[in-house]
C-alpha cells in the first residue's frame, strides 16, 4: 500500500508539472512582451488569470479556481520577477540564494545555509532567467562570455555563471540588498557586540579615525559600517566608491559612486583606483571605500593621510593581522618601486583601528576583536586588543557563548577623543579612571 500511495504521489506531481508546463507554453507564447511592460501587475495577473482559465477549459484540465490563482502567480512571477525563486526574493528572512543548477537551490537564512524547497523545469530554464537578469543591465550572458556581475533593480548583487565553465549547468548567486538601515544599538540587541563595544565605534566613528572593517564574505562587513556611519556629522561631505552600491547613508551631503564594467558594446571599464582619483577632486571631508580589492589601496591611504581623516573601507581578511597583511600586498601591487618597509611604515602610521567581524558557527554574526594599531616593531605591526569576544561554551540549542572583554586602557587616539569632548565618554566605555 505505502509503494502504491507512494507512486501515486509521484504520478500526480507529473501531471501537475506537466499541466503547468502546458499552460506556461500557452500563455507565453499568448502574451506580447511590449502589452507586459504597459501594464501594472494587477492588471497583468487579472489578463492572466483570465487567460489560464480558457487554456484550462479548452484542454479540459480538472483545475479549481485555488491552482489557478496559484498558477497565474507563478506566470506573472514568469513574466515580471524572477521565476520560482521571486517568493525567496520576498522573504525578508533569506539574506542569499544560491542556485546551482535547475534542480539544487540553497537559501541563507538566520545565518545558516539550507536547501530551499523550489526548483526550476530545467536547464534551458535557469538559463532564460539568466539572460532576462542580465540584459536589465545591457549586458549579455554566452558561451564567449559565460561569467556576468548585475544588480536587480532593488539594489540586490547577482553573480551568473554557465557552462562550459559551471559543470552542473547554470549557477546564479543572488546577494539580497537589505534597505533596513542597522543602528550600532539595534546591532547590540542582535548580539553582534556588547553597549560598550557601540559607543566605542560610536566614537571612532565621530572623532574622525581611520577604519578597516575585516570579515569574511557575509560576515556583515558592510553592514557594520553602514551602522557607524550614524556617528558621522551631517555637516561633512561624504563620498561612498563601491563595486556594487549596498551602502545607505542618512547625511544630507553624500555622493555615492559605482563602478561600471566593460560591456560587449566597447564601453569601457571604470574600476574602483579611477573613482577614487576623482573622488578627491570632488572637495570630500570623508571617503568611504566598499570593498578595497587592489591597486586602489593605495590610493585609499593617500587619502586618508591628505586631509581625508576619518575614511573607512573593507577587507576581506580572516583577523586583523592577517587585514594588514592583505593591504600591504595591495600597496605592494600598486607601488612595486616602493620597498615593503615603506609600505609598512605608511599603513602603521596611516590607519588606526582595524574592525574584525566573524559570521560564526551558531550563524550570529559578531565583532570579535576591534583592534588599534600602535606601530612596527622591526618587521612586525604591533596592534592592542581594545576589545574581543572570548568564547567560552554554547548552549543546548547550539547558541556560542561567551564575554566581549575590555583592555581597559585608553586607546592612542584618545586626544581626538578629548579634541571632540568626548574623552569622559571614551574613558567610561573603556573602563578607565
Amino acid at each position: 500500500m505505502a509503494q502504491q500511495s507512494a507512486g501515486s504521489k509521484h504520478q500526480s506531481y507529473d501531471h501537475n508539472h506537466d499541466r503547468f508546463t502546458a499552460i506556461h507554453q500557452e500563455v507565453m507564447a499568448a502574451i506580447e512582451p511590449a502589452v507586459v511592460v504597459q501594464l501594472s501587475r494587477e492588471e497583468l495577473e487579472a489578463r492572466t488569470f483570465e487567460a489560464v482559465g480558457e487554456i484550462v477549459k479548452r484542454l479540459q484540465f480538472p483545475i479549481g479556481d485555488n491552482e489557478q490563482q496559484q498558477i497565474t502567480q507563478r506566470l506573472v512571477d514568469e513574466l515580471l520577477g524572477l521565476g520560482p525563486i521571486q517568493c525567496l526574493m520576498d522573504d525578508p528572512d533569506v539574506t542569499d540564494i544560491m542556485v546551482n543548477g535547475h534542480d539544487e537551490v540553497f537559501i541563507e537564512t538566520q545565518g545558516k545555509v539550507k536547501r530551499a524547497n523550489v526548483s526550476f523545469r530545467d536547464e534551458e530554464h535557469v538559463l532564460n532567467l539568466a539572460r532576462r537578469i542580465v540584459s536589465r543591465v545591457g549586458r549579455r550572458v554566452d558561451e564567449t562570455n559565460p561569467m556576468v556581475d548585475a544588480r536587480l533593480p532593488d539594489g540586490s548583487r547577482v553573480n551568473v555563471l554557465i557552462p562550459p565553465l559551471a559543470l552542473d549547468g547554470t549557477c546564479i548567486s543572488i546577494r539580497k540588498f537589505s534597505d533596513q538601515k542597522r543602528s550600532l544599538h539595534q546591532l547590540t540587541e542582535m548580539g553582534a557586540m556588547s553597549s560598550e563595544m557601540a559607543t566605542l565605534l560610536d566614537i571612532i566613528a565621530r572623532t574622525r579615525v581611520n577604519v578597516l572593517i575585516s570579515g569574511g564574505t557575509g560576515a556583515g562587513k558592510t553592514t557594520l559600517l553602514n551602522a557607524m556611519s550614524f556617528g558621522i556629522s551631517p555637516e561633512e561631505r561624504i563620498i561612498t566608491i563601491e563595486d556594487a552600491a549596498e551602502l545607505k547613508l542618512q547625511q544630507p551631503h553624500v555622493v555615492r559612486v559605482e563602478t561600471r564594467p566593460a560591456n560587449a558594446e566597447g564601453t569601457a571599464a571604470i574600476d574602483q583606483r579611477s573613482l577614487l582619483r576623482n573622488a578627491l577632486r570632488m572637495r570630500p571631508d570623508r571617503i568611504i571605500l566598499g570593498e578595497v580589492r587592489g591597486a586602489e589601496a593605495f590610493d585609499m591611504m593617500q587619502a586618508m593621510n591628505t586631509g581625508h581623516e576619518g575614511s573607512m573601507c573593507t577587507l576581506h581578511a580572516n583577523s586583523p593581522t592577517d587585514a594588514l597583511i592583505r593591504l600591504e600586498n595591495m600597496l605592494l601591487m600598486a607601488e612595486a618601486r616602493l620597498p615593503l618597509s615603506a609600505i609598512r611604515r605608511q599603513v602603521a602610521s596611516t590607519l588606526d583601528v582595524v574592525i574584525q567581524i566573524e559570521r560564526m558557527r551558531d550563524g550570529r554574526r559578531r565583532v570579535v576583536n576591534i583592534a588599534e594599531i600602535v606601530g612596527l616593531e622591526g618587521e612586525q605591526y604591533l596592534t592592542h586588543d581594545l576589545f574581543r569576544f572570548n568564547y567560552e561554551d554554547q548552549d543546548a540549542q547550539g547558541n556560542l557563548l561567551g564575554q566581549f572583554v575590555s583592555a581597559k586602557t585608553l586607546p592612542r587616539f584618545g586626544h581626538k577623543a578629548r579634541y571632540y569632548q568626548l574623552e569622559t565618554q571614551l574613558k567610561r566605555v573603556m573602563g578607565v579612571q
